[in-house]
């Protein structure tokens, strides 16, 4: 029921009151089916400035409902106190590594249990090198050449005596330095 009803006429309020309602109107026809949409777009989100209002807008363009927002930045608070000392650690451990392709990159990860630092590596493995072009028969023999520079140095063959001399250990002095020049090249 209508209690108050307002109009106004020329520059003329008229209020009339206590009218009754009338009787319900008949049904209305269905309205045709509204298309599809196939998604929701967020066309823009704008940073305003702390403490204005936040806002969103819409529309549908006949396949996508888009979105803009406009959202506030949270007040900058005041500096708190300075939080107690953390725990101290004992150890750093290495928990793995890993050997990667030629090629990848290389990486690592870190956590703390409260007390011990993990480390985890992935590290790649270097390029495949070439061949150097020396053969085996030419390594065998490179090496089997080698001791000869000692073959002129002749055994020591001393007995020392407790306590040792001074000749015996002048002997034994006289066969290293004879021995270091045989090595030399």
């Amino acid at each position: 029921m209508a209690d108050v009803l307002r109009s106004q006429f020329n520059g003329l309020v008229v209020m009339i009151q206590n009218i009754p309602a009338g009787p319900p109107g008949p049904q209305g026809i269905q309205g045709i089916q509204g298309p599809p949409f196939a998604t929701a777009i967020i066309d823009g989100v704008t940073t305003l400035p702390a403490g204005e209002q936040a806002w969103v807008t819409s529309f549908f363009d006949g396949t996508d409902v888009h979105f803009s927002f406009g959202i506030p930045m949270g007040f900058v608070g005041q500096t708190g106190d300075t939080g107690p000392q953390g725990p101290p650690f004992a150890q750093a451990v290495v928990d793995g590594v890993t050997t990667l392709p030629f090629g990848d990159p290389a990486w690592v990860t870190v956590g703390f249990d409260g007390a011990v630092v993990h480390f985890s590596f992935g590290i790649p493995q270097g390029e495949q090198g070439t061949s150097g072009g020396v053969t085996m028969a030419q390594l065998d023999g490179a090496i089997s050449g080698t001791s000869s520079n000692t073959n002129a140095v002749s055994t020591l063959g001393l007995v020392v005596s407790d306590p040792p001399t001074q000749a015996e250990v002048q002997s034994l002095a006289n066969k290293v330095d004879e021995l270091i020049l045989a090595l030399r090249r």
